[in-house]
């Protein structure tokens, strides 16, 4: 005996982009065919029958970026221009058969709750005045009243400084040791002379002997160091062993020396780059600051709450200024600014950046992620929000994503530079810097300065000593 049963489907967007039942037809108890036969219902679930979604929208290149509509006024639909999010739109309209449309968010605020309540992009999805957002970061607070779609990685925050210049010539001398490193040469070599002084005084107190006075044993270990030493102080087999191992210490500290002073003669060092917010603040008088509109909503409450003393001290000395002021204050030294990372590459490389590739700023190598991901907030409830996962699933896995990335920055860059009528940049070694230079005085002034300061003393010295022979004939 066989039962046939009506068997429907509630299909979210066939009424015109609106939810409605679908008719799939009927199933017979004798055979479970007709049951899965549903390629029309699951068709129609990636057909969104041409519904209109509205997002919202803050620039944040290069996920998202637009231009103004000169016939509308503020808080209504924009034009995007090519970023990853319009590419992301772009092909999920077309996947799923919507309409969707761009608004800006008139404050230009992603969202925060403050006070039980919420601001910019979340609270237009709170109140569902949009269907999605653009480009956004997840929080607890928002999380509350949106849902999350992860996109792609999250933007870092980098520092921007001037580039490491070239040090004094005159310490080149210096330089290839570091300071305690010449400390401790030089307790060593007094050290060294105290010790082999006392060790002679007490054998020839116990054997008798030649005595060695205390300015032979000091000098002995300074020429020593400088591979000029004088007569060999030691009168025992003790002081012979002393001495040759002061030779051994000698023979090592000289060769590291030779070997890194010729580097550096060669090869002037640079300063050190800020790469992190710790050399940040151990910069003596420096100065930080980072964009109005980046400084808010989630950023903001990381770096006011956060528990390490560094991030608390970049937020304290934290200054607001927009990004070409910044910049400017860059160049003029003591200053970093503190920005996404694609952003600040974008603004150098199409405002700051020669035809060769050179440029007075340097993006430091490391950025801090303050957040896990980033992607697009959801209305609570939304029925499309699984399509949307699915599809950017398929694109982050193909490696689109990254590619479109990379492609929309070169291509935003090339955009600038031609409006600017600026030649392309290219890449270019062939610094003044990195050609074969002989030595020159330049190099070499320590050396001299070295003399000057020598020969100071010595006459120095030579009145010091009048002085007294004068003062002790008086007496």
């Amino acid at each position: 005996m066989s039962h046939d049963i009506l068997v429907y489907n509630r299909c979210l967007h066939c009424d015109h982009g609106e939810p409605n039942i679908q008719i799939i037809g009927f199933w017979s108890t004798n055979t479970l065919r007709a049951l899965f036969n549903c390629s029309k219902a699951r068709a129609d679930v990636w057909n969104m029958m041409g519904r209109t979604l509205r997002s919202v929208s803050v620039p944040h290149f290069p996920y998202m970026d637009y231009i103004r509509r000169p016939d509308v006024k503020i808080n209504s639909s924009v034009i995007a221009r090519d970023t990853v999010d319009k590419r992301l739109i772009t092909e999920f309209s077309e996947i799923l058969n919507f309409t969707a449309t761009i608004n800006a968010e008139p404050d230009r605020v992603f969202g925060n709750e403050i006070d039980g309540r919420f601001t910019g992009m979340v609270e237009q999805l709170r109140r569902e005045v949009s269907d999605f957002t653009t480009i956004i970061a997840p929080t607890p607070g928002r999380l509350k009243v949106m849902d999350f779609l992860r996109m792609y990685p999250a933007d870092s925050i980098v520092v921007t400084s001037l580039k490491p210049t070239l040090m004094p010539a005159h310490l080149s001398l210096t330089r290839p040791f570091l300071g305690e490193v010449w400390l401790g040469i030089l307790v060593g070599v007094v050290m060294w002379g105290i010790t082999i002084w006392f060790m002679q005084r007490a054998w020839v107190w116990a054997a008798g002997g030649r005595v060695v006075t205390f300015s032979n044993a000091l000098l002995y270990g300074w020429g020593a160091l400088l591979q000029q030493p004088i007569l060999d102080p030691s009168i025992s087999v003790s002081g012979q062993m002393l001495v040759g191992w002061w030779l051994l210490f000698c023979l090592i500290m000289c060769t590291g020396f030779k070997s890194s002073l010729i580097a550096h003669l060669t090869v002037q060092s640079k300063t050190a780059p800020i790469d992190t917010f710790k050399d940040l603040v151990n910069q003596d008088n420096w100065r930080w600051g980072t964009e109005p509109w980046l400084y808010n909503s989630a950023v903001l409450e990381h770096f006011s709450k956060h528990p390490h003393p560094v991030v608390n001290q970049i937020h304290r000395g934290m200054e607001i200024m927009l990004v070409d002021k910044a910049l400017e204050e860059v160049k003029r030294g003591g200053f970093s600014l503190l920005d996404f990372k694609y952003l600040i590459r974008v603004i150098v490389a199409s405002r700051y950046t020669d035809s060769k590739g050179n440029t007075p700023f340097y993006i430091s190598n490391y950025g801090t992620t303050i957040f896990a991901a980033s992607g697009w907030g959801i209305r609570k409830g939304a029925p499309f929000h699984n399509l949307f996962r699915t599809l950017i699933h398929r694109l982050e896995n193909g490696g689109i994503i990254g590619y479109w990335t990379e492609k929309v920055i070169h291509q935003r860059v090339k955009e600038n530079r031609q409006a600017a009528d600026l030649l392309p940049a290219t890449a270019d070694d062939t610094t003044a810097e990195s050609r074969e230079l002989p030595l020159g005085l330049n190099h070499l002034q320590g050396a001299f300065y070295v003399l000057f300061l020598g020969s100071f003393l010595a006459v120095l010295t030579l009145l010091t000593e009048i002085l007294l022979f004068h003062r002790s004939r008086q007496l």
